[in-house]
C-alpha cells in the first residue's frame, strides 16, 4: 500500500503460496464509485485459483490500474482511492498499515482486515453482453465492451444497448467467457439454460464441436520471432498452465524418478463397491474412494513413500499425516487438490470429501492452500479411456499411483480361462527415498487389495 497525498494505491497482495502474479478478470467498481472497507473490488485469477480481492479501506475510486485480462505482478499498483469530500484518512488505513508491516497478506475474502462491524455494500451481480463475433477487433474487452486503459474507467458504453450486440445473451460468470473466448465460441449465438436464460459453462462446451482456430487478443511477433501461419493457435504460457509447466520440468529435473507397473483384476473391488452402495444407499463410495482407502493403507506399511526430498538440507522428511493429492482435469488445466490427514477419515467420509473437492477443483472454488502440501498423489487416467501411464510426480512429493481403466479382459482364474474386470496400476516413485524392494512391496500391496479386498479390511 502506498500513500499519495491524500489518495491511497492498494497494491496487489500476495495471494498466498508465494504467487508472483494474477490476471484481472472483471473490476467490480469504477471510477468514481464509493467503496466500503472489505469490499470486493476486483476479481483475478491465479495459478490455483479465481478469488475475489477486497480493499482493505473506504473511499472513493480514483484510478484501477489495469484492464481485464492483464495480468499484475504482486506488489504493484491495483486500485487508487480517495477520502470522501471532508473525510479523514480513509478508513481501515491503520489497521491495514499494521498488517502490512506484519507481512500478512490475508487480503481474500473471508480474511478481511478487522473490521468486523463493517456494513459492506453488496453488488448485485453485472449481466455482461455476448463478446463480439468472430470478426470483431481482437483486442475487445470480452464483457462485450471496450477494456479500460491502465487506470481509466470502463466504458460507459459497454452493455449499454448497442444495436451491435445481442443483449439476449446473459453471461455473470467471468470463467464463462473466458471458456467462449478461448474455444472460439460466439456466446451471442447460444441460448443460456441457466436461471432467466444466463448463459453457463454447460452450454458452452456443449457448443464446442470443432477446436478453436484462433485466439482472442493475440499479441504481435516480436522482432526475431517465427511468424504465425494461417490457422494456428497461439496458447500464451501463463497462469496455471506456466505452473504446470514449471513443476513438472522441475521434477524431471531433480526427481530421478522410476516407474513400475502390475495387472490387477478389479473384479472383486467392484463387487466389494457394489455391496457397500447396496447396504449403504444414502452414503455411496465411488472406486476412486476405495483405491484411497487402499492407498492409504499402503502408506502406512510404507511411510518411505510418503516422504518428499531436502536437497538444501540432505535429509528425506517422512510426513506424519498422508495428505493426498487427486488429479482432477479442469477447464484451466490439470489441478492436484489435496486432502490434508485423509488417514483420519472413514471410507464413507473419504467418499464424501472426494467428490466436494473435486467438483471445487473443476470450478475454480478452492482456494490456493487446497491445491498445495499433498505427501502423495493418486491420479485416475483411466476415465480418459487409456490403460497405462508413466505419470510424473508431483513436486516435491516422492511417489504417485496411477490408475488405467477397468475392461473386460480374459484371466486365469484356479487355472481356468475367464473374462475378468482387468486394470493396470502403475507407481511412479522418487528413487532416492527408497529402492525397488519397497516401492514394489508398496504396489504389490495396493494390487493385492484390489484383487482381495478382505485382505485391506484385515489390515485396518
Amino acid at each position: 500500500m502506498t500513500i499519495v497525498g491524500r489518495t491511497q494505491v492498494f497494491l496487489l497482495p500476495d495471494l498466498g503460496e508465494g504467487l508472483s502474479e494474477a490476471e484481472i478478470v472483471e473490476w467490480r467498481v469504477a471510477v468514481g464509485d464509493v467503496v466500503t472497507v472489505d469490499q470486493s473490488v476486483v476479481e483475478v485469477e491465479t495459478a490455483k485459483a479465481v478469488v475475489d480481492v477486497p480493499c482493505p479501506y473506504a473511499g472513493r475510486v480514483v484510478t484501477l490500474h489495469g484492464a481485464a485480462g492483464e495480468v499484475r505482478p504482486v506488489g504493484q499498483p491495483l486500485i487508487t482511492i480517495a477520502p470522501l469530500d471532508g473525510g479523514d484518512e480513509p478508513a481501515g488505513h491503520a489497521t491495514y498499515r499494521e498488517e502490512e508491516r506484519a507481512g500478512s497478506g490475508n487480503v481474500l475474502i473471508g480474511y478481511g482486515t478487522g473490521h468486523g462491524n463493517t456494513t459492506r455494500r453488496r453488488r448485485r451481480p453485472r449481466l455482461a453482453v455476448a463478446p463480439e463475433p468472430a470478426d470483431a477487433d481482437p483486442t475487445a474487452d470480452p464483457t462485450g465492451g471496450t477494456g479500460p486503459a491502465a487506470g481509466g474507467a470502463p466504458d460507459a458504453g459497454a452493455g449499454s444497448g448497442d444495436p451491435a450486440r445481442s443483449p439476449a445473451a446473459l453471461v455473470i460468470s467471468p470463467i464463462v467467457r473466458r471458456l467462449a473466448r478461448e474455444r472460439g465460441v460466439d456466446l451471442a449465438t447460444l441460448r443460456g439454460t441457466g436461471p432467466g436464460g444466463v448463459i453457463r459453462r454447460a452450454d458452452v462446451e456443449a457448443a464446442l464441436t470443432v477446436p478453436a482456430t484462433r485466439l482472442a487478443a493475440v499479441p504481435d511477433p516480436q522482432p526475431g520471432s517465427a511468424p504465425v501461419g494461417d490457422g494456428d493457435v497461439i496458447v500464451p504460457l501463463t497462469g496455471v498452465r506456466k505452473v504446470i509447466a514449471d513443476k513438472l520440468s522441475r521434477s524431471r529435473r531433480e526427481i530421478p524418478e522410476v516407474t513400475i507397473w502390475v495387472d490387477v483384476d478389479a473384479t472383486g473391488l467392484l463387487e466389494t463397491r457394489a455391496s457397500i452402495n447396496t447396504a449403504t444407499p444414502d452414503a455411496p463410495v465411488s472406486i476412486l474412494a476405495l483405491l484411497a482407502r487402499i492407498c492409504l493403507s499402503g502408506l502406512r506399511r510404507f511411510p518411505q513413500l510418503n516422504a518428499r526430498v531436502d536437497t538444501e538440507g540432505q535429509r528425506i522428511i517422512q510426513s506424519a499425516g498422508v495428505h493426498l493429492g487427486i488429479a482432477a482435469q479442469t477447464d484451466r488445466g490439470l489441478l492436484v487438490p489435496v486432502l490434508r490427514d485423509a488417514q483420519r477419515l472413514t471410507t464413507a467420509e473419504l467418499a464424501a470429501e472426494l467428490t466436494a473437492t473435486t467438483a471445487a477443483a473443476r470450478a475454480g472454488s478452492l482456494p490456493p492452500a487446497r491445491l498445495t502440501g499433498g505427501t502423495f498423489t493418486l491420479n485416475n487416467y483411466g476415465v480418459f479411456g487409456v490403460d497405462g501411464s508413466t505419470p510424473i510426480i508431483n513436486h516435491p512429493e516422492a511417489a504417485l499411483l496411477g490408475v488405467g481403466r477397468i475392461v473386460d479382459k480374459p484371466w486365469v482364474v484356479d487355472g481356468q480361462l475367464a473374462v475378468r474386470k482387468v486394470t493396470q496400476l502403475s507407481l511412479t516413485f522418487d528413487h532416492r527415498v527408497c529402492d525397488g524392494g519397497v516401492a514394489g512391496g508398496f504396489l504389490r500391496h495396493v494390487a493385492d487389495c484390489v484383487e482381495r479386498p478382505a485382505l485391506l479390511i484385515a489390515a485396518v
